[in-house]
């Protein structure tokens, strides 16, 4: 199975890249810095069509949007929250899904039960709504939507599309008192992308298979 999983260099996407090529599958992992792994900065269309161009005619089976920033941490509400930061976040974790799926299609079908899985976040939910980082929750809610809808128009193709919440994991963005560790969260995640098919696609799950709401 060929997988490529975008922002493999750290956290999450770098222990699934490590847990799926210790399977035994061909993996095709990104950076925006390249260096040993592809290059891809997916807020650059340049960048994602370059990175498509270089697997031009490979199939592949599954798609992993893993790559995303997180830069409203600590912002403020009075003053904080720049429009900026609204523009970058959405860029990586909204646009940069749609940039890779948009780029990768032919790749997705030529493996004819394609698969995409979308890195979200519990606070995508409109359920889980405690106030504050404002970007980032409107940009997961956004990457949820994304992902629905894709679904719906890929499903005719046999591609399907699931959404997931990796879990509160230990890793720069989660930071050390999370629930989990990189590698709890990333064989709970395989677990979920093997059951994906198009009897559940449009899914928003947790790490560990739990229906989400939305």
């Amino acid at each position: 199975m060929h997988i490529v999983i975008t922002g493999a260099n750290r956290g999450i996407g770098h222990a699934l890249m490590s847990h799926y090529r210790a399977q035994g599958h061909d993996v095709t992992g990104t950076s925006r810095q390249g260096g040993a792994l592809a290059q891809l900065d997916v807020t650059d269309p340049a960048s994602v069509a370059a990175f498509a161009q270089a697997l031009e005619g490979r199939a592949v089976d599954l798609l992993v949007c893993n790559a995303g920033v997180y830069l409203d941490k600590h912002e403020t509400l009075p003053t904080g929250y720049p429009a900026q930061m609204w523009a970058d976040t959405f860029a990586a974790n909204v646009t940069g899904v749609f940039l890779s799926v948009q780029a990768l299609l032919p790749n997705l079908q030529a493996a004819k039960s394609g698969k995409i899985a979308i890195i979200s976040s519990q606070m995508a939910s409109h359920t889980r709504a405690p106030g504050g980082s404002y970007i980032y929750r409107a940009s997961k809610a956004a990457a949820l939507n994304l992902g629905r809808n894709l679904a719906v128009d890929l499903a005719p193709s046999g591609i399907s599309v699931g959404i997931y919440h990796p879990g509160w994991v230990r890793t720069d963005m989660g930071g050390g008192s999370a629930d989990i560790s990189v590698d709890e969260s990333a064989e709970g995640l395989m677990a979920r992308f093997a059951e994906l098919g198009p009897d559940t696609t449009g899914c928003f799950l947790t790490w560990d298979g739990r229906p989400h709401p939305y």
